[in-house]
């Protein structure tokens, strides 16, 4: 019996970043129990404009001023480092609005590569500092990631899927879930937060038997 996994997050999100990764250190801990991951969109800073903003303004705005945020940025890329992933806060110049993100996310699904595009956003952002609101930028990481780059970018250049992607995001916030990365397993355990590989395991062991018994009873 297949474990659904909601793995509800933004592509800006660090610990969202640092989450996936320890998901999937989880799930390679428990080979014997099959799951599927579906990736969920949510948006950490929904006030940010299509076309983006200037990394200073961002900090300015959410913390009061980009030094303000190097102590927190700088614990975060440990925290990353650990993980064997680089958070270079440094090299970011824009902070993005993530819609188009997800619509992409959601359209790599179709081919069975959600994961893979959302990993190449991801590093394509906390890596390699890139502007994901820069229209280039996110096509060439589609291509990277399976999809076809004429079509994405007709894609992208469309309002196909905004509203989708938008009352999805909503949704998640009218659930409750008010900060991210949140791990919904099976429909009946929810893991808050980027916890470690081991308490991850944990809560994929409870919900699997949880979620099993709950599908023989049905």
């Amino acid at each position: 019996m297949t474990l659904p996994i909601d793995m509800i997050s933004d592509v800006v999100c660090p610990w969202c970043f640092i989450g996936k990764r320890r998901l999937e250190k989880a799930l390679a801990l428990r080979p014997n129990i099959p799951v599927e991951v579906h990736f969920r969109p949510y948006f950490l800073n929904p006030w940010v404009p299509r076309e983006g903003m200037s990394r200073e303004e961002y900090l300015t705005t959410k913390f009061g001023s980009p030094e303000r945020y190097r102590a927190i940025g700088g614990h975060v890329s440990a925290a990353a480092a650990a993980e064997g992933l680089i958070y270079a806060p440094d090299k970011i110049t824009r902070q993005p609005n993530t819609l188009d993100c997800h619509r992409l996310i959601l359209w790599a699904g179709e081919t069975g590569n959600a994961g893979r595009m959302k990993q190449r956003l991801m590093d394509v952002y906390f890596t390699e500092g890139s502007d994901l609101s820069d229209r280039d930028v996110l096509v060439e990481a589609a291509a990277a990631s399976g999809l076809d780059a004429a079509e994405a970018r007709r894609r992208l250049a469309s309002d196909r899927d905004i509203e989708r992607v938008a009352k999805e995001a909503e949704s998640a916030k009218e659930a409750g879930i008010d900060g991210v990365p949140c791990f919904v397993l099976g429909g009946v355990i929810a893991v808050q937060g980027a916890q470690t590989p081991d308490h991850l395991v944990r809560a994929i062991d409870r919900a699997a038997q949880e979620y099993a018994s709950r599908q023989a009873a049905e």
